[in-house]
């Protein structure tokens, strides 16, 4: 098989039952090899979920792959050996909230046969709605990663189209096959000869950021990442985790510290980014958040936890390829409002 699609599940059944139908269709337009097997197919490994999904799949599903899991080992654990028990040239990580269109699977393929330089690639990322029971798909970029994304000097991570909460309607104004630092683990594909050679997803992370560490690992090693313009999919959003979740609050905090403990090598870059995050943990008690405070303070304590120290072999922001380095995102967008796609549209194109 040269093209395998995993989906790693954890109680979704209802997105299976609704997507992978169109998931399986866009596996028959690869065709089939020599031998008359399947260039693509579709993977579901399942977390030991607690709905049925295993069970749901394999019998609505019987062409669908099937690997159980005998527990929840996160986003990171999960697809680590989900992965290391698929035989394919490029892995697709797809999430299970994630509707496909005809003939979105193809010109990534095509893109990475002939862009040997690439290691990883993703497509735009729509949003999807749900309105009335029925999906909708929409013309403005998805939270998750919009069009490709970087990361500023202090390492917040931003993405063409969208920045902070601010979303934008795609226009064609990001139609080119970029170089960034990072797409989203909604959708990405990945050649697998790199996925092992970086050893897949950094373990610590469980969910959340582990694709922009996998990415930035990638740029290090002088591997592009790419967003493929011809491509575009459409993502729900919060199909495991809601965005009010304290827990994905916790991780995203806790995890951007190990993203930039790992890859851009300064202690002082650590030590800023935490001071800031203490900042935002005393907005959130003085608005009476006293959960997402909680979660702050215990994302900083875990990380302390799980950090090993600095990566003496890590590339300072200023060395690092498709990183926005000189920006400060937060008062940049502060000031510039809707205005920020432009400036940064126009920033991008002159550095």
């Amino acid at each position: 098989m040269r093209v395998a699609l995993v989906i790693l599940n954890w109680n979704t059944r209802d997105y299976l039952r609704d997507f992978l139908p169109g998931l399986l269709a866009s596996c028959k337009v690869l065709g089939r090899d020599a031998q008359g097997q399947p260039n693509a197919g579709v993977i579901v490994a399942d977390n030991a979920s607690g709905d049925g999904s295993a069970d749901f799949v394999q019998s609505e599903f019987p062409e669908v792959g099937l690997i159980r899991l005998d527990r929840n080992y996160g986003f990171t654990g999960g697809y680590n050996r989900a992965l290391a028990q698929t035989d394919a040239e490029y892995f697709v990580l797809v999430n299970s909230d994630v509707d496909v269109p005809e003939g979105w699977l193809g010109p990534l393929v095509e893109w990475m046969d002939s862009h040997p330089g690439c290691a990883i690639c993703g497509p735009k990322l729509h949003a999807l709605y749900r309105e009335n029971g029925a999906y909708r798909r929409s013309v403005n970029f998805e939270y998750a990663g919009a069009a490709g994304g970087y990361v500023d000097r202090f390492g917040y991570p931003f993405c063409r189209g969208r920045v902070l909460k601010r979303i934008e309607a795609d226009e064609g104004q990001y139609d080119d096959s970029a170089d960034v630092l990072w797409v989203s683990g909604a959708c990405l594909m990945v050649r697998r000869a790199v996925w092992q050679e970086l050893g897949g997803f950094d373990g610590r992370f469980f969910a959340h950021m582990e694709e922009i560490d996998l990415c930035w690992r990638a740029n290090r090693r002088g591997w592009k990442v790419n967003v493929v313009p011809g491509s575009v999919v459409y993502h729900l959003g919060g199909g495991t985790l809601p965005a009010a979740s304290p827990f994905k609050l916790k991780l995203n905090y806790r995890n951007n510290l190990l993203l930039l403990e790992k890859n851009a090598g300064s202690r002082v870059l650590v030590f800023a980014r935490m001071v800031l995050d203490g900042c935002s943990a005393v907005v959130y008690l003085l608005a009476g958040k006293t959960t997402s405070f909680k979660a702050v303070l215990e994302a900083h304590n875990e990380y302390r936890k799980l950090s090993t120290g600095t990566d003496r072999n890590a590339l300072p922001l200023d060395g690092t390829p498709g990183a926005m380095r000189r920006l400060c995102i937060l008062p940049i967008a502060a000031m510039k409002g809707k205005r920020i796609f432009k400036y940064l549209k126009l920033y991008e194109d002159r550095h």
